[in-house]
């Protein structure tokens, strides 16, 4: 298939998939074979688009043009291709996990379930493949309103109360901030395309810029920049699957990788590096990364420390693309996957934990690395990648961005990230010290061995490879990272 039959192929595949789901909603197997063939299509032709990928033949497909020059369309660049990539890969692997999960806990609902999840990756898809500001917008709304009956799943009041919070904080940032944004960089540039170093006059005022920056990445409230974060720990009352992949790596990526693209293809590296206003966000990241792990530390529910985790951990991406270096450019797209492999392997062994031992809090998990070792060992190698230890591969994101934050000359943030790293051993790594090193506390009755899912285990083995290997042949995502720059 030539690129412009790819990039639709990878819009349409996801939402014929989800019409799939519907027809076949009566029959559970076949429900589950759909879900899972539609993914294994989608990163086939998302594996066949990154191994094709040439810059100089890259193509545009143009949608719909709703003004004249305003165009709704989809273009492939490295950045876009790195996302499509990690999302592509984990959407069937988190569908192996979801097929044990929901089982395994009973859960209701599940064609509902499968179906919003199709169509979430397919916005997710759209955003990573847009060609300009306009389509990302739109895809970037999609996602929040495909992924709302996903947060809501479990129709108590509080999952209720976190929808409103989750609709409510993304919708009001993305409405209010980017969308004034964008309209506003249509008025200064004349255009909405992405190009190499930016579209931004040379001549406009730098003040006006700094405010433009900060409509954008406030915007982007998928982000979780501090002070518009409390959404993320509130949707975490969705099922683990949810959590997985979609608060670990499509809608969270999704907030970092539109800051991402907004300051490489909008602003560009050198402009950023002007602007008072990028200092600052530098710094608020910063902020947020320290304040997040603060809190962290102190949550004894196990998802709600991840949460917060994952909120500290997207500072790092934010801060890589407001150094207006090349290193915090590359480091922060590499994070991107790395973080992304990491974390969704915490959030696999987190449900594990519930679903077969009914433990959700890390007071509650002594001993149980000797009761289920391949899941706390698991475990490990996805803390030790959110570190930044070898041998995983969250080591050479944080190698980049810290070398990022040196170019700059931001001595202070080099010792932020060093100091989380440490903050980061005290929040995870004592889980699985705990689990494999104290005496397991058994119920009367309690057999020692526990039993998970095995579509599970192979999913969550899957994802803790995935974090070796980032590590031991980190060529292509470097490759991909490095041709973000112009």
């Amino acid at each position: 298939m030539d690129q412009a039959t790819l990039l639709v192929a990878m819009l349409v595949l996801p939402l014929a998939g989800a019409l799939g789901l519907l027809l076949v909603r009566r029959r559970p197997n076949l429900r589950e074979a759909v879900t899972l063939a539609t993914g294994a299509l989608l990163l086939g032709v998302v594996g066949a688009l990154v191994a094709g990928f040439d810059a100089a033949t890259a193509t545009t497909v143009v949608l719909a043009r709703p003004l004249p020059g305003l165009e709704i369309a989809l273009s492939p660049e490295p950045l876009g291709l790195l996302f499509a990539l990690v999302a592509g890969f984990l959407w069937p692997v988190t569908s192996i996990y979801a097929i044990g999960y929901m089982r395994g806990h009973g859960e209701d609902h599940q064609t509902r379930f499968f179906t919003f999840f199709a169509v979430s990756i397919g916005a997710t898809l759209g955003i990573a493949m847009s060609a300009n500001l306009l389509t990302l917008f739109l895809f970037y709304e999609l996602l929040t309103l495909a992924t709302f009956p996903l947060v809501t799943h479990a129709g108590t009041p509080e999952a209720r109360r976190a929808g409103r919070i989750y609709l409510g904080i993304l919708m009001g940032t993305s409405v209010m901030f980017l969308l004034l944004a964008v309209i506003w960089t249509w008025h200064l540039a004349g255009t909405l395309d992405f190009v190499p170093g930016g579209i931004l006059p040379a001549d406009a005022d730098p003040a006006l810029l700094g405010i433009l920056l900060l409509l954008f990445v406030f915007g982007a409230g998928k982000a979780a920049m501090m002070p518009f974060h409390r959404w993320l720990p509130a949707a975490m009352v969705a099922p683990t699957p949810v959590s997985s992949l979609l608060h670990a790596v499509a809608v969270v990526k999704a907030g970092v990788f539109t800051v991402l693209k907004v300051a490489v293809y909008v602003f560009g590296l050198e402009r950023i590096g002007e602007l008072a206003s990028a200092e600052f966000l530098a710094y608020l990241a910063g902020f947020g990364i320290l304040a997040a792990s603060a809190v962290a530390m102190k949550k004894d529910n196990l998802k709600a420390r991840l949460a917060y985790s994952t909120i500290s951990q997207l500072g790092y991406i934010t801060l890589g693309a407001m150094l207006g270096t090349a290193s915090g450019v590359v480091g922060g797209s590499m994070h991107i996957a790395t973080h992304a492999f990491g974390k969704i392997t915490l959030f696999f062994c987190a449900g594990v934990f519930l679903v077969a031992a009914h433990r959700k809090k890390v007071s509650e998990l002594d001993g149980l690395g000797r009761r289920m070792p391949f899941t706390m060992a698991a475990f490990t190698i996805g803390a030790l990648s959110v570190v930044g230890l070898p041998p995983t591969g969250g080591t050479w994101s944080k190698w980049f961005l810290v070398q990022g934050t040196l170019d700059a000359g931001q001595y202070v943030l080099a010792a932020v990230l060093l100091a989380s790293s440490l903050l980061n051993i005290a929040y995870l790594l004592v889980i699985p010290v705990r689990g494999f090193f104290r005496r397991p506390v058994l119920a009367d009755g309690e057999a020692l061995a526990l039993a998970s899912p095995l579509a599970c285990r192979l999913a969550i083995g899957v994802t803790a490879v995935g974090c070796l290997l980032l590590f031991f042949l980190p060529g292509p995502l470097h490759r991909l990272a490095e041709g973000v720059l112009p």
